[in-house]
């Protein structure tokens, strides 16, 4: 069976048609707000702040490994020194007892390092601590906000995720009825338009994209439905304010009537 060809008219229908549907999920995702957005943000947030919290932790338990290891060191510094204390006893001469003086007093000054090494390990643990203590608050806070964000997206998706399908199975099937090229200008305009509006009535005289007065000349031949005409400001296409109109009645039924089902 050969393909109606579409005549000017019924390429406008369609593409306001089109038009209509998609403005109706733009609302739909509207109503979802910056919540999407904010939550990636928190999501993005939190790993940094847990990763930041896990550097924190790496770091005190490095710092306690040095405190440990400096309280080994005097541990094996003692030991060294009543073992020179011991052989001194014994020694035979001054020489000897001189150089077990100078050892005793190199493990002494051995000792005290690494008290001043322990205190310095201890202050920076305490405030490794404070900053740790911080970065797991702002974890748990920012998780708080997120579980929260989560939710609300989480409802407002399962009050619209139905009615979203719907419309998106309907959109795809009209885009079908559309002669390829002024679908893809059609998806052009509408990726570049900040409200997704492509196709626009003619209203008062001027263009519903940009408010621009359009020649009555021009408004005629809009009128007439004889060619595709383009708004010389704004680049979205231009339909007369009656078929708008009509359309707006018709695809609203046609939409009740989809998510009743």
């Amino acid at each position: 069976m050969a393909k109606k060809i579409q005549t000017v008219e019924d390429k406008l229908r369609s593409i306001y048609t089109l038009q209509l549907i998609d403005s109706n999920i733009d609302k739909i995702r509207t109503i979802r707000g910056e919540l999407p957005l904010e939550v990636e943000d928190l999501e993005a947030e939190i790993e940094g702040l847990t990763t930041r919290k896990e550097n924190i932790e790496t770091e005190i338990e490095s710092l306690e490994t040095n405190i440990s290891d400096r309280k080994n060191m005097m541990l094996e510094a003692g030991d060294i020194i009543e073992k020179y204390k011991k052989q001194q006893g014994n020694v035979r001469n001054n020489r000897e007892f001189d150089s077990l003086s100078k050892e005793i007093e190199f493990q002494e000054l051995e000792i005290q390092l690494c008290e001043k090494k322990i205190k310095e390990f201890k202050f920076k643990v305490e405030s490794k601590k404070e900053v740790l203590e911080e970065a797991s608050a702002r974890v748990q806070e920012k998780q708080e906000l997120l579980d929260q964000k989560k939710k609300e997206l989480d409802e407002i998706i399962s009050e619209t995720e139905n009615e979203e399908a719907v419309l998106i199975e309907k959109s795809e099937k009209e885009a079908k009825k559309i002669d390829e090229r002024l679908l893809r200008a059609y998806k052009r305009i509408r990726g570049g338009a900040k409200n997704g509006l492509a196709v626009v009535p003619v209203e008062r005289g001027a263009s519903g994209g940009s408010f621009i007065s359009i020649p009555p000349q021009r408004q005629i031949e809009i009128a007439a439905r004889k060619s595709i005409i383009y708004d010389e400001h704004s680049g979205r296409i231009l339909i007369d304010a009656e078929m708008a109109e009509e359309l707006n009645g018709e695809v609203d039924k046609m939409i009740s009537k989809l998510l009743k089902k």
